[in-house]
């Protein structure tokens, strides 16, 4: 298998026909690419292509934040997927790369390329825009670049499922698709639909690649779906994003609440109650008896009985290094700040009440997923976000409570 990625300057017509003489494929018109993105909410028409959205636009109208309008436009579990007897896939995407100043390089996003369930090729798309953030305002500016074309070659010579996951962690525009032979749409395959709701842990954090973030492993080991609405830092409990999931058509339903309430510092215990009732009053509008999972946080030894907010870790920082510390006092919990283990509390009580007449609502510790002893031979490497050992244990851990037969989502 031959992979080969190079930046290029935004395809011309002669571009284009040159690479079709060489590799007898031919384009895909951009309609027609659309039919074939899984696992995004929107897709919206650029200058440029087509750029996946995890929130539809009437969300994004309402929301003010730019840390959300960034992670919502970055497609965590949107992949392409099609059926296809052809040998040679290329893919134009335009890349938007973050730059934090003062803070380790960030990888690449990386492009992950499966047959028939197998992964077969891997690359990263040089060039792109470039984002530059400050990590103590949020702001950031951004500076213009060129298009990345990705070649997979050789892959097997008859019918068979393609798909090509998406960075999860850098914006991507779906610029244009040539293949050597047609593609079918493939849709869910039959399969059920997940969506899943969470924060940057949810989202990929420090995964590997796209399709090893820890709901990605657990759709492919499940059989399932995955629309992934797992939002970096974003997961806050927003109106518009309840009435995004009430929206989205899907068999089975999960959130993982509480980590960003603690990093912002947002709500006090009396609003949090509250926030989580009318939250899934929201879904169970469009979902009345969809199987709903709500999973309280993982643990995080920095914020377990200390409240937020987060900050970076200016001393790391220093040295090159990113890491986290927690910014409150633990003493403030008697004035209502939240901490991991209040949340978990306060989650448990709220889905003990409501499950009493809502059988298809379940809940679920953190904790099953990533627990103290896991903390001790698995620390979180920033002491926030799980490394790419801890998602695949994460995702195997899920699949196994969630997909069996007595668990929520049972087959």
């Amino acid at each position: 298998m031959d992979t080969e990625n190079t930046p290029t300057p935004a395809p011309t017509a002669t571009d284009t026909g040159a690479c079709a003489a060489a590799g007898a494929t031919a384009a895909i018109a951009t309609s027609a690419i659309a039919d074939l993105v899984l696992g995004a909410i929107e897709l919206e028409r650029t200058a440029n292509g087509l750029l996946p959205h995890r929130l539809p636009a009437r969300a994004r109208a309402q929301n003010t934040d730019p840390q959300l309008a960034m992670a919502e436009a970055q497609p965590s579990g949107v992949r392409l997927a099609f059926r296809t007897r052809a040998t040679r896939v290329e893919l134009d995407t335009l890349p938007t790369k973050r730059v934090y100043p003062g803070a380790p390089p960030r990888p690449d996003g990386l492009y992950e390329l499966y047959v028939d369930g197998r992964p077969v090729a891997s690359g990263v798309a040089h060039g792109g825009n470039v984002m530059t953030v400050d990590l103590a305002t949020g702001r950031s500016r951004t500076e213009p670049g060129p298009v990345a074309t990705l070649r997979f070659a050789d892959l097997p010579d008859a019918d068979k499922v393609v798909e090509i996951w998406l960075p999860h962690n850098e914006t991507t525009e779906l610029v244009a698709l040539r293949t050597d032979a047609p593609v079918t749409p493939l849709g869910a395959g039959g399969r059920r639909v997940w969506l899943h709701h969470g924060s940057s842990i949810s989202h990929g954090s420090d995964a590997a690649g796209p399709s090893t973030t820890w709901p990605a492993l657990a759709s492919r080991l499940g059989g399932v779906s995955l629309v992934n609405l797992g939002f970096g830092g974003s997961a806050l409990l927003d109106p518009f994003t309840a009435r995004a999931l009430r929206d989205t058509p899907a068999d089975l339903i999960s959130l993982k609440i509480g980590i960003n309430l603690v990093n912002t510092d947002l709500l006090r215990l009396r609003a949090f109650g509250p926030a989580v009732h009318g939250f899934l009053d929201t879904i169970r509008e469009g979902h009345p008896t969809t199987p709903l999972l709500v999973v309280s946080p993982i643990q995080c030894p920095i914020h377990e009985d200390t409240p937020g907010p987060t900050l970076p870790d200016t001393s790391a920082l220093s040295s090159g290094r990113l890491s986290f510390l927690a910014a409150g006092d633990p003493a403030e919990t008697a004035t209502g700040k939240l901490t991991l283990n209040t949340v978990r509390t306060e989650l448990a009580r709220v889905i003990a009440q409501r499950s009493a007449d809502d059988p298809h609502l379940f809940h679920l510790d953190g904790r099953h997923l990533y627990g103290p002893s896991d903390a001790d031979s698995l620390p979180l490497p920033d002491n926030l976000h799980p490394d790419a050992p801890t998602h695949r244990l994460m995702g195997e851990r899920f699949a196994r409570y969630a997909f069996a037969q007595e668990g929520p989502f049972a087959p």
